[in-house]
C-alpha cells in the first residue's frame, strides 16, 4: 500500500530553518502533516534567511501543524529532550528526515581539526544520534521512514582526493542508511538516502561556490518533491535505496525539469559524488 498523502503524519526534520529542510517541510505541510522544525536558528542570521519560527509560520500557512524547537544535533541530551517534546506534543513520530549537515571543503593539509570535528559530529554522529532517538517511536508507526540527505556510496578516489574529510562524513551518513535499512527491516522502518543530481540553490552553494554554479543550480523544490514521493511509499517495500532526485522523479512520471531551474536555459551543474 502506498499513501498519496502525509496528512497527520508526524515528521521530524533536522536543519529545517532554511534550504532543502525548509522546502521538504513546506511540501509535507501542504498535505496537512505535523512537522517538528528542528534547527539551531532562533534569531535572524545577518546574511542567511529563516529561523525555526519563520518556517513554522510558513508551515501553518501551507496547511500543516508546526512545532518549532531549537536543536543542536551534536548535543545528545538536547536531541533526546526534543524528541520527547515532539512525542508529548503529537503522540509519536512517523518520519525522520536527517537533513542537517555541515560542509567544509578542504584538503587534508588545509583541514583544521576543529572543522573536521564539526563535519563528523553533525553529519555522521548527528544522523546516527537522531535516528537512535527516534527509532523507538518509529517502530510504533504504520509507515515509518528515515530519510538521510546523503549520496550514493561511490568508492572512487576522485570523490575523496580534494576533500577527504567531508566525503568521509557524508558517506558516514550513507553508511547509516545501508546498515539501518537492514537492521530495522523486520520492524518495517524504511531507511533511504536522497541526493540531488545537480547543485541545489542553497546557502551552502552560495557561500562555497562561484555565482555561475548558483545560477546553474536547481531549486530545493526538486529535492522536496522527490522526498515526498519516497516518504509516501510503503516502508516495507522501499528501503535501503540511494535515490537521486531527478532519477526518482522520472519513475514518478515527472518529465519537465525546467520548473526547477534557477535560470531556465542554463545547463544544470552536476552535483558531487555522481558519475
Amino acid at each position: 500500500m502506498t499513501a498519496d498523502t502525509l496528512k497527520d503524519k508526524v515528521i521530524f526534520i533536522t536543519g529545517a530553518s532554511r534550504g532543502i529542510g525548509r522546502e521538504i517541510a513546506l511540501r509535507c505541510a501542504r498535505d496537512g502533516a505535523k512537522i517538528i522544525v528542528a534547527a539551531k536558528t532562533t534569531e535572524p542570521h545577518p546574511t542567511l534567511p529563516g529561523t525555526i519560527y519563520t518556517v513554522a509560520k510558513e508551515i501553518e500557512a501551507a496547511g500543516g501543524t508546526a512545532l518549532p524547537v531549537q536543536l543542536d544535533i551534536r548535543d545528545e541530551k538536547n536531541v533526546y529532550d526534543v524528541v520527547r517534546q515532539a512525542v508529548d506534543s503529537f503522540g509519536g513520530i512517523d518520519i525522520l528526515v536527517n537533513n542537517a549537515s555541515a560542509i567544509f571543503l578542504a584538503s587534508t593539509e588545509q583541514m583544521p581539526m576543529k572543522r573536521f570535528d564539526l563535519v563528523f559530529s553533525v553529519n555522521v554522529r548527528g544522523t546516527f544520534l537522531c535516528s537512535q532517538a527516534c527509532i523507538p517511536y518509529l517502530k510504533n508507526s504504520t509507515n515509518p521512514h528515515i530519510l538521510n540527505l546523503s549520496p550514493p556510496l561511490n568508492m572512487k578516489a576522485k570523490w575523496f582526493k580534494n576533500h577527504v574529510a567531508y566525503t568521509m562524513s557524508k558517506y558516514g551518513m550513507s553508511m547509516c542508511t545501508l546498515g539501518m535499512a537492514e537492521e530495522f527491516k523486520q520492524d518495517g522502518i524504511a531507511v533511504n538516502s536522497l541526493w540531488p543530481k545537480t547543485t541545489i540553490a542553497t546557502a551552502a552553494i552560495e557561500v562555497n561556490f562561484p555565482k555561475q554554479i548558483l545560477e546553474a543550480s536547481r531549486k530545493p523544490t526538486i529535492v522536496a518533491d522527490a522526498a515526498h514521493g519516497i516518504l509516501t511509499s510503503n516502508s516495507r517495500e522501499v528501503s535501503g535505496n540511494f535515490f537521486v532526485d531527478e532519477d526518482f522523479l522520472l519513475t514518478q512520471g515527472v518529465t519537465d525539469f525546467t520548473q526547477y531551474a534557477v535560470s531556465p536555459g542554463i545547463q544544470p551543474y552536476p552535483d558531487f559524488f555522481l558519475d
